[in-house]
């Protein structure tokens, strides 16, 4: 965690008052409120704006469990100042975050515990990738109840730094199949999903209408319900992901200042979950196609056949690219690998360029790489081009040629 801090602080220069006072932005430090539909009032100041920009972005969600706001938790805005690992940890989510945590502090040391309340994790990804990840983390050591319902959460010992004792005992009360279990934690994190910051600033008065679970409401081109004022960001978006808040904020400066028109809904957006294996995604899932109707063909290529991985030693996932049916028009793609969060990059740029998988597979990769999985996935694209009518013609033009 000490290098994490010391990596933290060296990159937080990007994001500081300073570098923005530098560039010759005006910075008031404060807690900012709309004071009218052209107002915003820090510290006491009143700013008249012609257009602004809610990003208040968004929180840890602390789920409703007896006890849990009574006990001392850790969520992604704490757990990093820890400077000693706690023995036994509990891992409430199990979505990206928790999933990340949970195997970075098992490989640190400690006995985590994940809690499920159905059978898997990582819900929104496809089956295989999360059978994957699923099964990598077991190896760490990650211990997976499934099925279970919380019952309570209580301190039962508290810190006692005489006595060398750094954290609590925590005794959480689980239920599973009608059976009740305890198990003793010194801390639990908390990663069970994220809620829009929309209750700070007054919005109300600025005719800003929004919603507590899903934010600030928007239109195509970021507006909110007062057209002056636009917002980006976790507060205003189901996508909560850095990159795509960085695209928002880069919308709503073409859209606010230039007399833009860009649309939200034209951003396409790749993510990746750093698990190790990592898992990243673009596009559509199959299930979703399904059941749209939609009919597609699925090229995929394991890492178990790719010679970089094999060198490395390091074949767990695949990559897996979905297209129209009967044409090489990339419709979403999913790849689970070590560097898969770099290996997206790839395909998104192939989609939002409308280039084909069949084109891909004439891309030259260097060799070897894990990225080869991806042109390979080409060249099976390329391989149902070559139908019966078409072999036979190439047959007889071969045997032609050899007279």
């Amino acid at each position: 965690m000490e290098r994490l801090r010391k990596l933290r602080a060296s990159i937080a220069h990007h994001d500081s008052a300073e570098r923005f006072a530098s560039l010759g932005v005006d910075v008031y430090l404060g807690h900012g409120r709309f004071k009218s539909r052209n107002e915003i009032e820090v510290n006491g100041k009143v700013l008249t704006f012609a257009r602004a920009v809610v990003a208040t972005g968004g929180s840890p969600n602390i789920p409703a469990i007896p006890g849990l706001d009574k006990v001392p938790t850790y969520t992604n805005l704490q757990v990093f100042n820890l400077t000693k690992l706690p023995a036994v940890i509990g891992v409430i989510g199990t979505g990206p975050i928790g999933c990340e945590l949970a195997q970075a502090f098992a490989r640190f040391g400690a006995k985590v515990h994940m809690f499920l309340r159905g059978d898997s994790i990582l819900r929104k990804e496809e089956d295989d990738a999360r059978e994957i990840v699923m099964k990598a983390m077991e190896k760490d050591g990650i211990i997976f109840h499934k099925n279970i319902k919380y019952k309570k959460v209580e301190v039962v010992e508290d810190v006692d730094e005489k006595k060398g004792k750094s954290f609590p005992s925590i005794k959480i009360v689980l239920e599973k199949a009608s059976s009740e279990m305890e198990l003793i934690v010194n801390a639990i994190v908390v990663a069970a999903g994220r809620k829009p910051n929309v209750h700070t600033a007054a919005l109300e008065k600025a005719g800003i209408k929004y919603d507590p679970k899903d934010g600030v409401k928007v239109n195509d081109m970021l507006q909110t319900t007062n057209p002056n004022v636009f917002a980006c960001g976790d507060c205003a978006s189901k996508y909560q992901f850095t990159h795509f808040a960085d695209f928002m904020a880069r919308l709503v400066i073409r859209n606010a200042l230039f007399f833009g028109s860009g649309k939200a809904s034209s951003l396409l957006v790749p993510w990746a979950t750093y698990t190790d294996p990592e898992v990243a995604h673009v596009g559509e899932y199959e299930r979703d196609l399904k059941k749209r109707g939609i009919e597609f063909d699925t090229y995929k290529k394991d890492f178990k056949d790719n010679d970089r991985s094999i060198v490395d030693s390091d074949t767990l996932g695949y990559v897996k690219i979905l297209t129209a049916k009967g044409k090489d028009k990339i419709l979403g793609a999913t790849i689970v690998g070590s560097h898969a969060g770099d290996m997206i990059s790839e395909l998104t740029l192939a989609m939002q360029s409308n280039t084909g998988l069949g084109k891909l597979a004439g891309v030259i990769h260097p060799y070897p790489t894990a990225a080869e999985a991806i042109r390979q996935c080409g060249d099976l694209y390329n391989r149902t081009r070559l139908t019966a009518t078409t072999a036979r013609i190439l047959r007889n033009l071969l045997a032609f040629r050899r007279r």
